[in-house]
């Protein structure tokens, strides 16, 4: 292979994120979605791989902090726009721009990478575990009632143009990031994706619309939504798709799905990506009505075993001596003793006897509480060695919330 693998200049943005676009199907974005991903790309921190003067390989990393169980946010590399060229496959240039992007990633002393995938079954190679799940699903308005909790009618709503209400609905946003495993504090500049709307990407529905909840003259909750109408013989029939709702308190949230189940000329509330422990299904009369489904979400690498493992706390007293599998990352591999519980925790190298053998792909799926070693265990790639350490550690991982990624990378 004469590929070179360099850091992206700016000049070279163009070109480089074209390869991507190809490598994605080759339908241009729109103008505004482009120059936003522009403005976000951190240049020293993407690389590409280039043959001669053709680039062929795109792969960048955003500067996140990432909450993980017990409210601490942890830096973590955002692994994105990841690409080969079809004329350049099978030549080991995934491989190549993986094991640079981890060696820089450990250079920076951040100990997670964290991605989102296109294709889940190319990561797991290079240590990445699936680690959470979100729900899509399609409320029926027609049949479905919902019931709110007290305080529900003491919140006002207010329709207000997005642009408009950001700065509000990203301080909701900041107040619960700790609060879930999986969220990602937002640095200056993400808070543009919220506003994204071409006119191409909508699909016969409305522009983005916004409701903001209120409580004594204080926001305390939003969605972000638009109408698709349509019409049936037998009247209208229009949807109303979701793209962002949170609010701070019960009440507040369910005033928020009260509304949008109850727009004007719509019969269903299209919900895409939410936690899979998220509210709206205990207000529901009818789940079986939303047929709710599940998709891979945020994939996790654990960069700096130690690190990681110190960074959380553990909703159980745990002390374990892990044998860690991790071929790509060399440095991870070995036995490891976990001692920690609500308050915080040690992870270091040990001489001890190992009480679970696994590798660091399912250290990633466990990291933050949404997928126990149990149920790895079940499928054979978590092996206990001390009994009775499978299920202490277990226990231990769990969240009492679902860990949840809020928007894409």
């Amino acid at each position: 292979m004469t590929t070179e693998l360099r850091v992206l200049d700016p000049t070279e943005w163009d070109d480089w994120y074209g390869v991507l676009e190809l490598a994605f199907g080759g339908v241009p974005e729109a103008d505004e979605e482009r120059k936003l991903w522009q403005d976000l790309t951190e240049y020293e921190r993407s690389i590409g791989a280039w043959d001669g003067d053709r680039c062929v390989g795109t792969a960048g990393a955003f500067t996140f902090r990432l909450a993980v169980p017990g409210g601490a946010v942890v830096p973590a590399a955002g692994v994105t726009m990841v690409s080969v060229a079809g004329t350049h496959r099978r030549r080991g240039i995934l491989t190549s721009m993986m094991r640079r992007q981890l060696d820089d990633v450990r250079a920076w002393g951040e100990p997670l990478a964290v991605l989102t995938a296109s294709e889940p079954e190319i990561y797991g190679r290079f240590g990445y575990g699936l680690a959470s799940y979100a729900t899509h699903a399609t409320i029926d308005t027609t049949r479905v009632r919902l019931t709110v909790p007290p305080g529900t009618d003491e919140v006002s709503l207010r329709l207000a143009p997005p642009e408009q209400a950001l700065d509000a609905c990203e301080a909701v946003y900041a107040r619960l990031v700790t609060g879930r495993p999986g969220m990602l504090e937002r640095r200056p500049g993400w808070e543009r994706q919220a506003l994204i709307d071409p006119p191409g990407d909508r699909e016969g529905a409305s522009p983005r619309q916004c409701v903001l909840a209120e409580r004594g003259g204080e926001v305390v909750g939003y969605a972000l939504y638009a109408v698709k109408p349509a019409w049936a013989y037998a009247g209208a029939d229009g949807s109303v798709v979701l793209h962002q709702l949170a609010g701070l308190d019960p009440a507040a949230e369910a005033a928020l799905w009260r509304y949008l189940c109850s727009v004007d000329l719509t019969s269903r509330v299209r919900i895409h990506s939410r936690p899979v422990d998220d509210a709206w299904q205990h207000l529901v009369s009818d789940v079986r009505r939303c047929e709710p489904t599940l998709r891979d979400v945020l994939h996790v690498r654990l960069v700096d075993v130690g690190a990681a493992l110190e960074a959380r706390t553990y909703q159980a007293p745990v002390d374990v001596v892990f044998e860690v599998e991790d071929a790509f990352c060399p440095w991870n591999e070995g036995r490891w003793r976990l001692t920690g519980d609500a308050k915080g925790a040690t992870c270091v190298p040990t001489s001890d006897p190992a009480e679970l053998s696994l590798s660091v792909r399912e250290l990633g799926a466990a990291y933050l509480g949404g997928v126990s070693l149990v149920s790895l265990a079940a499928a054979g790639r978590v092996r206990e060695l001390r009994e009775g350490a499978l299920v202490e550690a277990s226990v231990a991982f769990g969240s009492p919330v679902a860990p949840w990624l809020p928007h894409g990378f």
